[in-house]
């Protein structure tokens, strides 16, 4: 089992490397960072047990962030039944891959012209699972934490800074999909 600190640097070392090039390859990038949480869960659990008695609200943490190329990493809590609202990305690029806890992740796509959301399905993830997008502006989804009692622990890799996203809502179930702009709020920085 690797200790704390020497766990979060190795995770944000590997998330940087793929994340130097335009186009990363995110399911090499999900399977090397996947690797590290199975090996290391104890340690994250560790790390993050303080993250683990937060409120009742998501809180999003930057581990780190860099201009060049564009990448942000963060680690995002998830309190007990915790669902998001359906949401893009901005068209970034991301890789979501769960540290403690399991998610269920919905994903839609999204027309262009009309703004509809037509089903995609559903990931389920348990620690080291990870899921990713390419960058599409029509990928959304949506994500929910699984227990009903416990807080589970995300690592975020995004190619860009999601400071500005959009959230969907459907009014009725025959109705059209209304968007609206939304400002990602930070929590605060992890230190190691």
């Amino acid at each position: 089992m690797g200790k704390p600190r020497h766990t979060l640097k190795t995770l944000r070392a590997i998330a940087l490397e793929h994340a130097g090039v335009a186009r990363p390859d995110l399911a090499l990038m999900a399977r090397e960072l996947g690797q590290i949480v199975h090996r290391d869960s104890a340690a994250l659990a560790a790390r993050f047990s303080r993250l683990r008695r937060h409120g009742a609200d998501l809180e999003r943490w930057m581990l780190v962030q860099r201009s060049k190329p564009s990448v942000s990493v963060m680690v995002m809590a998830w309190p007990p039944n915790y669902r998001t609202p359906v949401h893009d990305h901005a068209g970034l690029w991301g890789l979501e891959l769960t540290l403690v806890g399991a998610l269920e992740v919905q994903s839609w796509n999204r027309d262009p012209v009309s703004g509809d959301l037509s089903a995609l399905g559903r990931d389920w993830l348990g620690p080291a699972d990870g899921t990713w997008f390419e960058g599409d502006q029509n990928h959304v989804h949506r994500c929910r934490n699984l227990s009903g009692h416990d807080m589970a622990l995300t690592l975020h890799v995004y190619g860009g800074e999601l400071s500005r996203y959009h959230t969907y809502e459907q009014v009725a179930p025959t109705a059209g999909w209304t968007s609206r702009v939304q400002q990602g709020v930070l929590a605060g920085h992890l230190r190691f």
